[in-house]
């Protein structure tokens, strides 16, 4: 994909950390204070019962042993206090020390490969699908690269791509009929109990032509294009995210058709979530147009309204920071409160700082890092969900000699992404 950016101003933006809920006593403790409080009542209490009139003088017997007072002063209520005494010291230090807690994961040896969502380190992958509920897909290149180079004995490289592999990412639907591609990949998703994550890219003159190039013959085309995916989806509650940079092309003027655009895309929204869809009209990313009041009219002309939602950042490097900044401004120019997501597949070092040999900086620019793993639960205002729109290891296009086309698997790229 291509298109203008420009850098953006990095705004700090981290989650809230959680309240901790305060510490309560162990019950064992609660029970021994509440024995000690029942005995100490006993005593300051006055007797229960009549003091009896003295009696004569008896011959001395044996002796007694001493009375229930006398046990309660000397023996009890001292063994109790030091009893309290102990457990509540040990309390106290429990709770002023450090909380036993699962062993943290270990590191990756690569530098940035994986974030989490409060940006505090990289982390060897968990599979999304047990911490976000996005389905992964078992069979992506990312995939099969892991497996090719366990086999060959690259194990540190095999070990480093995993970081992609186990990650959900979407299935991308570019052309043809696609209703047998999503009913399976539905299917799967069902089975493994997670949500299904699409890409629809195929609006007409898809990506002026450019690296991405090509989409749907016509209007009437790309109607009958989405239906078959809209057929596919038979009702689940997948996740779309439709047509990366179409808006914005079209508000560069690259992409005029009269406006033509924005009723195909609204059509897609209305015929997606009358299949059960989320739909996500792409909004650029902060450097393609920079104009939050534009984008937001022209996502009202898209049928914004109903939608789920916009995204932003799709296959581009804006750090989280700076896409929700952007994302919120957009939101506001529609009036609050329409939420969205940011696609943080590979922004894990933010953009590049300038062309590469001749090529774009969003063009499989070098020393790049993954960025925040995928979830459903960003715990950012607004943000729906921080996902890896953009396939990590797959070519933003043939801008270098040698380098794939667009969204071919890219090796030495997908490793470049997750080492130092």
């Amino acid at each position: 994909m291509t298109g203008p950016d420009r850098a953006g101003a990095r705004v700090g933006v981290r989650p809230r950390p959680p309240l901790v809920p305060a510490q309560r006593l162990p019950p064992d403790l609660v029970a021994q204070v509440e024995v000690h409080r029942r005995l100490a009542a006993e005593l300051a209490s006055p007797p229960r019962f009549a003091v009896p009139a003295p009696r004569a003088a008896e011959p001395r017997s044996a002796p007694r042993g001493p009375s229930r007072r006398s046990r309660l002063l000397t023996l009890e209520v001292p063994a109790l206090l030091g009893a309290v005494l102990i457990a509540v010291t040990g309390t106290l230090v429990s709770l002023g020390a450090p909380t036993t807690t699962a062993p943290a994961p270990p590191q990756a040896r690569q530098v940035g490969c994986v974030q989490d969502a409060s940006a505090s380190g990289c982390l060897v992958p968990v599979p999304a699908a047990q911490v976000g509920g996005l389905y992964v897909d078992p069979g992506t290149p990312a995939a099969q690269q892991v497996a090719d180079w366990t086999a060959e004995g690259r194990t540190a490289d095999a070990e480093a791509v995993g970081a992609i592999a186990e990650r959900a990412v979407p299935l991308w639907l570019a052309g043809g009929d696609a209703t047998a591609r999503v009913t399976d990949y539905v299917s799967r998703a069902a089975s493994a109990g997670a949500v299904p994550l699409f890409v629809a890219y195929n609006i007409p003159d898809r990506d002026c032509g450019s690296f991405s190039g090509g989409g749907a013959a016509g209007a009437d085309d790309y109607r009958a294009w989405v239906a078959s995916v809209a057929a596919g989806l038979g009702g689940s509650d997948a996740i779309v995210v439709l047509e990366p940079d179409a808006i914005a092309h079209q508000l560069t003027g690259c992409a005029d058709d009269g406006g033509e655009r924005y009723g195909l895309l609204a059509g897609a929204v209305d015929a997606l979530t009358a299949a059960g869809a989320r739909v996500y009209i792409d909004a650029g990313n902060p450097g393609f147009t920079g104009d939050a009041t534009a984008t937001a009219e022209a996502l009202r002309r898209a049928g914004i309204d109903r939608a789920a939602g916009f995204s932003v950042n799709v296959a581009n490097f804006y750090t989280t920071e700076d896409s929700v900044a952007y994302g919120t401004a957009v939101s506001t120019a529609l009036g609050g409160g329409v939420r969205f997501v940011v696609d943080t597949s590979r922004n894990g070092a933010g953009r590049a700082p300038e062309p590469t040999d001749g090529s774009p900086e969003w063009c499989n620019p070098p020393d790049r890092l993954l960025g925040t793993a995928p979830t459903l639960d960003s715990g950012i205002p607004l943000v729906d969900g921080l996902l890896w729109i953009k396939r990590p290891g797959e070519s933003d296009g043939a801008c270098r000699p040698g380098e794939p086309e667009a969204g071919q698997w890219y090796p030495d790229y997908a490793l470049d992404l997750v080492t130092d």
